[in-house]
């Protein structure tokens, strides 16, 4: 911990090497975390350059309170996320992308996974897009530090310690998030559909 404490305020002040170091240990797992996230290579790869680009002009951010590692994953996290927000404001969003997908204890989830129009039949596909778009109003009703719990095991496929580690925050709260977030996702889902089954 304090050798690494060193190496990020070396980088803060420009030291090449320094920045080096931090780049081959964790360009690779930044790498492959960012991918999980957008589920595309070249925008991961995109991504985790923009990760480095901060450590490089950002170093100094990191107030030493938790592990670097996990400041680390957290800039990646947010960058990645905000990437998915920006697609899905697109119009031309690419396809064959995996969205949040809000489980409810019934296992009755949603329709959550976006489809190739032309691998099912036009009333199918405008389900789905019904579906995906009730996900996304019903996501932006939910308190952000409920919705970014949400994200981070739904979307990132993070564990509860590592959104703990990332948000900053103990796992008892990880967990009473993600459930109050699930819960009121499956009601305003039933309250939107008009059905009654049981959670």
């Amino acid at each position: 911990m304090q050798a690494e404490r060193e190496v990020v305020r070396k980088v803060g002040v420009g030291d090449v090497r320094a920045f080096e170091a931090l780049f081959a240990r964790y360009h690779e797992p930044i790498r492959r975390h960012v991918r999980r996230v957008v589920r595309d290579p070249a925008t991961a790869e995109d991504l985790t350059q923009e990760v480095f680009e901060r450590v490089w002009t950002r170093a100094g951010q990191w107030n030493g309170r938790g592990t670097f590692q996990a400041w680390l994953f957290r800039v990646a996290t947010n960058l990645a996320l905000n990437q998915l927000r920006s697609q899905r404001r697109r119009p031309q969003e690419p396809l064959l992308r995996r969205e949040v997908e809000p489980a409810d204890t019934a296992g009755k989830p949603p329709e959550a996974w976006l489809v190739d129009p032309a691998a099912v039949d036009p009333s199918e596909a405008a389900e789905r897009g019904v579906d995906r778009d009730r996900v996304r109003q019903l996501l932006t009703g939910l308190p952000e530090d409920k919705r970014r719990v949400l994200e981070l095991v739904h979307i990132a496929d993070m564990d509860l310690a590592t959104v703990a580690e990332v948000l900053g925050i103990p796992v008892g709260t990880v967990k009473s998030r993600l459930y109050y977030a699930r819960k009121r996702l499956a009601q305003a889902w039933r309250e939107l559909d008009g059905d009654d089954w049981e959670e």
